[in-house]
C-alpha cells in the first residue's frame, strides 16, 4: 500500500475539508482574505486531518461531524506556521512565499492570530465538551513549546530530554490529538482511543525528529527553504546535540555555533552542515526516530483489524523514512 493509495480512498472526504478550510477562513477584510487564502494555497500533507477521518472509522464515521474536528486542527497547525515563520525570518516555506515575505510581520501576526480565532469559531459546533479541553489544552502547550524554543536559542548545554519534551510540544501533541479527537467524535471505545493517541503521539516525535534531520541533510528544492534553516534561527536540534557529544568535533562545532549567532544567521551555514554530516549524528537521530515509529505501529497492534489500521501503519513508515 502506498501513501498516495491512501489518499485516494479518502479524496472526497480531504476534499470536503479542504473546501471548509477555504470557506472558514473568508473574510470581508481584503487583506485577511488575501493573506488566508495565500497561506491555504501553499498546500501541505493534511496529514492532520487524515489522521482524524482514519481514526474515525474506529468508531461511527460521521464526515460533518469530523470535519468539526479535522479544521480546527488543520487551522491551528496553519497559524503556528505563520507565527513561526515571523519567529525564524522565513522568506519560504514549501517552495512559496512566506505570509510574512509577502507582505510583513504585523499582516503575518494579525493572519496567525485571525485563523487561531476561526479555528476555535468551528470547534464550538462540536458538543463533547471533552474535544474542547483536549484542543484548548494542546493550544497552551503549543505555545508554551514555542516560547521553550526561544529560550534555548543557540544553547549549546541542553539535554535530550529539553529537546524531546520541547518536540512534544510543539509537535507532537497536535498529531497525537488528530488521532485522539477524531476516534472521541466517532464514540470509539475508550481503550481504541487511549491506542491511538499514542500511535500519533510517537508519529509526531518521529515527524519532528526526521524534519530536523531533513533541515542538515535536504536540498533546497525537496525542502522548499534553505537547509541549515534551523541553525541560522538558533534552534538546537538533535543531530546537533548528538554531534556535540563527538569530542573531536565539539570544539569546532561550538566555534561555527557562536560565528553564526553573532551573525544572527546571516553567514553561511555550510562547514557547520559538512560536521554534523560527517559525523554519527545524522545515524544516531535516525535510529531514534525509527524507534518512535516502531512504538507507533505496536500502539496499533490491538486495534480492530480493519483498512484504516493498516493504512496508519503506513503512514507511519512512510513519516519514518520521507526525504520531503
Amino acid at each position: 500500500m502506498k501513501l498516495i493509495e491512501i489518499y485516494a480512498r479518502k479524496r472526497k472526504d480531504i476534499a470536503v475539508i479542504e473546501q471548509a478550510l477555504e470557506q472558514t477562513v473568508r473574510s470581508d477584510q481584503a487583506l485577511l482574505q488575501e493573506a488566508s487564502q495565500h497561506l491555504l494555497k501553499a498546500g501541505g500533507k493534511r496529514i492532520r486531518p487524515v489522521f482524524v477521518l482514519l481514526a474515525g472509522e474506529f468508531g461511527h464515521y460521521d464526515l460533518n461531524c469530523l470535519k468539526h474536528v479535522a479544521v480546527p486542527l488543520e487551522l491551528i497547525h496553519m497559524a503556528s506556521l505563520v507565527h513561526d515563520d515571523v519567529i525564524d525570518d522565513a522568506a519560504t516555506r514549501r517552495g512559496q512565499p512566506t505570509v510574512m515575505s509577502k507582505w510583513d510581520n504585523r499582516v503575518a501576526m494579525y493572519t496567525g492570530d485571525y485563523i487561531f480565532a476561526k479555528a476555535l469559531d468551528v470547534a464550538t459546533k462540536l458538543e463533547d465538551a471533552r474535544l474542547h479541553r483536549i484542543l484548548s489544552k494542546a493550544m497552551v502547550e503549543m505555545a508554551i513549546g514555542e516560547m521553550e524554543q526561544i529560550r534555548f536559542f543557540f544553547e549549546t548545554e541542553q539535554s535530550n530530554r529539553d529537546y524531546l519534551l520541547r518536540i512534544r510540544r510543539k509537535t507532537a501533541l497536535l498529531i497525537a490529538i488528530s488521532c485522539q479527537l477524531g476516534a472521541l467524535a466517532a464514540g470509539a471505545p475508550e481503550s481504541v482511543v487511549r491506542d491511538l493517541y499514542r500511535f500519533g503521539y510517537n508519529v509526531g516525535m518521529a515527524f519532528q525528529i526526521r524534519d530536523d534531520i531533513l533541515d542538515m541533510t535536504g536540498t533546497e528544492k525537496q525542502l522548499g527553504k534553505p537547509p541549515g534553516s534551523d541553525i541560522r534561527q538558533g534552534n538546537i536540534t538533535l543531530p546537533v546535540l548528538y554531534a556535540l557529544r563527538e569530542e573531536h568535533l565539539r570544539d569546532e562545532l561550538l566555534r561555527e555555533i557562536e560565528r553564526i549567532r553573532l551573525a544572527d544567521g546571516q553567514t553561511d551555514v555550510g562547514r557547520f552542515l559538512s560536521l554534523v554530516r560527517g559525523s554519527s549524528a545524522i545515524r544516531r537521530a535516525e535510529e531514534l526516530a525509527s524507534r518512535y515509529i516502531g512504538k507507533s505501529i505496536a500502539a496499533l497492534e490491538k486495534l480492530p483489524d480493519r483498512t484504516a489500521k493498516r493504512e496508519l501503519a503506513e503512514i507511519a513508515r512512510f513519516i519514518g523514512e520521507r526525504n520531503y
